[in-house]
Order: structure tokens, then sequence, then C-alpha cells
């Protein structure tokens, strides 16, 4: 009895130090039962892990024989836990991958364009590409964005080419049919080839594709490779197929382009994971970028890790790193960087590291400035920092459509300038202007179409 009381004292007490400290402002805003549940729960938590070991620990000093039976008991009960939780866990995933194939009733039926994958003019079926491949080539620029954003007319419609993870068994077959529809939609003959990664689910933004296509009045391509049907932070087990797909995507590219007289402009664009994962696939930056012929490459809210930390270091020769769209550069000087990376300040997905749990970060040291959106109150905490940029994670992209904000792991609001310039896109204040609002009123769009 009094071990239990002893081990109730120490849990009681390490789960109060440990809520009170993890009260305090985090990165993003929280919903409010999360908030106010945060402390007192991961205190609960803590306490009761802490008595359980103190109980342990003071049975094994009393009863040294009852050691290996204490620990066959919590073998088993992990052990039963694992295989429930394994279960459950794949029941969950299941319903996630069937959600990601079914298509949104306004953008199920084929694309009108027969430069865009999934017309009755291409060989892959509209079904096959899941739900965001659809919405991907459902919504390709029109001669009104062009005329309205530039105030020309467009030249050709532009190329989208998305092959999803269920439109072939492996990679090489899914690469070996983007690249089908690259040659029959007259890709390779273009000004520009944009190669973007998408996220875990499929997702590839198409604000990026829109900057694109408008300004160079529809005179580019874009392709996209799926490799997953799960949100990124259940995806992360797939970055190696994922870069793979990147790379044999490259590969048959180059290949394609080396007898040409004229090739288009290569560019590479991924955003959260499908950043991750183009980085991956040229972990030589400078280098392989150079091996590859690639033009210029954007990429946005990497997720933190050593290994992109490295990659930074890999392009800093001819790179620049941007928390806004305002710190695009008025003058680039002698040479426009070829590598751009937009991460902001305080985006947990690009904070967010194992190391929190032991290590302060350099964007928590107390004797330098915060970035933008990094409370000036925030303190590092071993373990509870890690714990709360992980909550952080969670929340880090609440959106609204046509509210475009710069904030956490949301960069609508950045997209159009960062774009423009990473691409080398001249255009005058005017037409940035104009094309901000039409990203706006294209997104709004778009989500009217999702919701049916």
């Amino acid at each position: 009895m009094r071990a239990r009381t002893l081990g109730l004292a120490v849990g009681v007490a390490v789960g109060g130090v440990v809520g009170a400290a993890a009260r305090g402002q985090t990165l993003v805003p929280w919903p409010a039962t999360i908030d106010k549940a945060f402390a007192p729960g991961l205190g609960a938590l803590v306490g009761t892990v802490a008595a359980i070991k103190t109980d342990l620990l003071i049975g094994a000093v009393r009863h040294p024989r009852r050691i290996p039976l204490a620990m066959a008991a919590i073998a088993g009960i992990a052990g039963v836990k694992a295989v429930a939780g394994r279960a459950i866990a794949n029941g969950l995933l299941a319903g996630l991958e069937e959600n990601s194939r079914g298509l949104d009733p306004g953008f199920a039926q084929p694309p009108s364009s027969s430069s865009v994958t999934g017309s009755a003019a291409s060989g892959v079926p509209l079904e096959l590409m899941g739900r965001e491949g659809a919405r991907y080539v459902g919504q390709v620029t029109t001669p009104e964005d062009v005329l309205a954003v530039t105030g020309e007319p467009m030249l050709v419609d532009p190329v989208r080419v998305f092959i999803g993870v269920e439109c072939a068994p492996t990679i090489a077959e899914r690469v070996q049919l983007a690249m089908a529809e690259l040659r029959r939609t007259g890709a390779f003959d273009r000004k520009y080839l944009l190669i973007q990664s998408p996220a875990g689910t499929g997702y590839a933004n198409s604000s990026p594709v829109d900057v694109l296509e408008i300004l160079t009045r529809g005179d580019c391509a874009a392709v996209a490779i799926g490799y997953g049907l799960l949100p990124s932070f259940l995806s992360l087990g797939k970055r190696k197929d994922a870069a793979q797909t990147q790379r044999e995507l490259l590969d048959a590219i180059v290949a394609e382009l080396r007898d040409r007289s004229t090739s288009p402009i290569l560019l590479m664009y991924g955003e959260s994971l499908g950043a991750g994962v183009q980085e991956a696939a040229v972990p030589g930056g400078l280098t392989d970028l150079d091996a590859y012929g690639i033009a210029h490459a954007l990429w946005v809210g990497t997720p933190g890790s050593r290994t992109a930390d490295e990659f930074h270091s890999r392009c800093a020769a001819s790179s620049v790193t941007l928390d806004r769209a305002e710190q695009v550069p008025v003058d680039f000087g002698p040479q426009r960087p070829r590598v751009w990376f937009l991460e902001h300040d305080g985006d947990p997905v690009v904070r967010f590291r194992g190391d929190l749990i032991a290590n302060r970060p350099s964007w928590l040291d107390p004797t330098m400035p915060r970035g933008r959106n990094i409370p000036q109150s925030m303190t590092w905490k071993p373990g509870i920092t890690w714990a709360q940029v992980l909550v952080d994670v969670l929340f880090a992209t609440k959106v609204e459509a046509g509210q475009f904000e710069s904030i956490g792991h949301d960069y609508r609001a950045d997209l159009g300038a960062v774009t423009t310039a990473a691409f080398g896109l001249e255009v005058s204040a005017e037409v940035a202007d104009k094309l901000e609002s039409r990203l706006r009123e294209l997104e709004l769009a778009r989500a009217a179409r999702i919701a049916g």
C-alpha cells in the first residue's frame, strides 16, 4: 500500500509540473477544446507513466523474484494492444484510401480539353486518377483567365498530365503512362515543362500551375505522378517509392529530350511532403539539378529534418530562402537564384523534428531575434515543446477558400509572387495584382465544384 501511495504521489507531482509547464503560446491557434485539454492531458499522461514506473521500481526492489513475471505480463498486455491497434488502424486507413479514390461530383466528368489527362483523347481513365488527380486536371486555365490577367489572348491550351497511383501497378509503368501522355499532348514542344510531386493523398497544388499557365498564356505543360492515397503524415513510409518515382520520371524526360533540337525549360515544384520527396530525388542539390537540366526549382514548406538542412546547404551557392512574398528581391543582381525555398518562420511542419525533445532549436534561442509568427513568450522545454509542435502540425493548415493567409502551413498568399519570381516570369505590378485576384477567384470556383 505504501508503494502505491508513493507511486501516486510521484505521479501527481510530476504530472502537475508537466501540466503547468505545458501552458503557453504555440505556433498556430488550436481549437478551444484542444487548447483547454492539452496541458492537463499531457500532465495526466506523464504523471500516470511516472506513477506506474515508480510502483514497478519499488516492487522490483522489494520482490526481485517477481520481476520476470511482471515483465511477461507487461509484454503480454503490450502485445494485445499492438494487435488490436493494428486492426483498428488498418480499418481507418482503408477508409481514408477509399475516400481518396472517390471523385467529387463537380469533377466526375472527363475534362473537355484534349490537352489534359483523363479527357476523351487520353489513354488514362479519369476514375483511376483518384479525387486529387481529377481535381488537378479538371480546372485547367481558360482563355478568359489569361485575358483577365494579361490582357492578351491565350496562345495554346495548356497541358496537364496526372497519373494516379492506381493507374498502373508499378513505378515504371506509371512513368511510362506519364511519358505517353506528355508525348500525346505535345508537352515537349511547349516553352516550359513543370515537374511536380504531389503530397501523400495525390494532392498537387494547382496554384503554381495556374500562375505558369496564365503568365505563359498556355505555352507550358505540367506533370505529376501520385504514389499513395493517404494523408502525408500517414505516407512517410512511401517517401522512398515517391523519390524513386521522381528520379525515374526525370530520367525518362532527359532521355526523351536528348535527341531533340529544342527543349522546354524544365522546372520543379514540390510542396510539403512533395517538396521533401523531390529533394530526396535530387540529393546532390545543384549538382543533380545540373545533370537533369533543371532551370528553376521551388520547394515550399519542406518538412523539417537534418536531411532537409543538409540539402539546403548543397544548394546554398544559388538559392534563396523566404518566409513570405514580401521578401522577394526587387533586384536580383548579376544572377537570379536557381533554387527557391519558401518556408514560413512559424510553420510547424518545417519546425517539427525529433531532436526537439532534448535540444533547444535556434528559432527559440532567447538571444536571437524571433521569426515572424513565432510568439515572443514561447520558450523551449524538454519534451513539452516537441509535444506542442506535434499538435501544431495537426492544425497547421486551416484554410478558408479564397481567404489567403500567410501563416502556418498555408502558403496561398505567397505563391503568386514567389512562383512568378522563382520561375523567372517577368510581370508588371498591374499584372501581378490581377494575378492575385484571379488566383482567389479560381480557388473559390474550385471549392464550389468540390462542394457540389
